[in-house]
């Protein structure tokens, strides 16, 4: 399968402005991010942004970028303005979507996410974890994943997501990683759909897919990467990765 993967990335954070040129370690965090996903070693990566100062930066770094428009109204959208820039003669069969704000991510996670396209009848794939912490079963900022497990070892097809504790009854909860596969045509026809009634009530945007008779399954990993929304989960990742130098 001929893959792509496009990090998205503006400078539009409300909560934290300029965030994919927030230095982290002496390095821009897109960079990281940029860098990870190059070790998965799955084909081309390419941040997607509406910055000229990202697209400086990331090149800088000897790592390839794209500028695309500043309207877009999500991650996908700009993806996909980006795919279609990439490669014109429509040879690549598969794109990862890793958001620009998961500077911890590793390689081997953005691999596993691929993992469930190579099943014919799913559309989109992407990842989630089993949640231990019992504050995060409440939280409404944790989504949760709503699934049936598959025969294959660590595999759910995704029934629904949410931000409400779900579901119901004994058994592990898990929580989604905004990190998406898509094959070609299901990320062309998704970037067409308009916004579906439970997207917009949920602010879930994978909710689009679902209610339009879209396969999403999900690949059950142990690493959960950290997402970098506020100034203290900065200060987490510069921690987190100067430990690792």
């Amino acid at each position: 399968m001929k893959t792509l993967t496009i990090i998205p990335a503006r400078m539009g954070s409300t909560r934290l402005p300029g965030k994919p040129l927030a230095d982290i370690c002496g390095k821009p965090m897109i960079v990281h991010v940029a860098e990870r996903a190059h070790a998965a070693n799955l084909g081309r990566t390419v941040v997607a942004t509406d910055s000229p100062e990202v697209l400086q930066a990331v090149q800088a770094h000897g790592l390839e970028a794209v500028m695309t428009r500043s309207d877009h109204e999500s991650g996908s959208d700009r993806i996909y303005e980006a795919l279609q820039t990439l490669d014109p003669d429509g040879l690549v069969e598969a794109v990862i979507n890793v958001q620009g704000d998961l500077p911890t991510i590793e390689a081997e996670l953005i691999i596993k996410a691929l993992a469930p396209l190579h099943d014919g009848a799913v559309d989109i794939a992407t990842l989630g974890v089993e949640i231990t912490e019992e504050s995060e079963k409440t939280n409404p900022n944790v989504v949760k994943i709503v699934g049936s497990p598959l025969a294959q070892e660590n595999r759910l097809r995704a029934l629904y997501f949410t931000r409400a504790t779900a579901p119901w009854g004994e058994g592990p909860l898990y929580h989604h990683i905004g990190l998406y596969a898509y094959k070609r045509a299901a990320l062309e026809r998704f970037v067409s759909l308009g916004r579906s009634y439970l997207e917009q009530r949920e602010s879930l945007e994978q909710l689009r897919a679902l209610e339009n008779g879209m396969r999403i399954d999900v690949e059950l990993v142990s690493g959960q990467p950290l997402g970098v929304d506020t100034p203290a989960d900065l200060d987490r990742a510069r921690e987190m990765i100067a430990k690792a130098l």
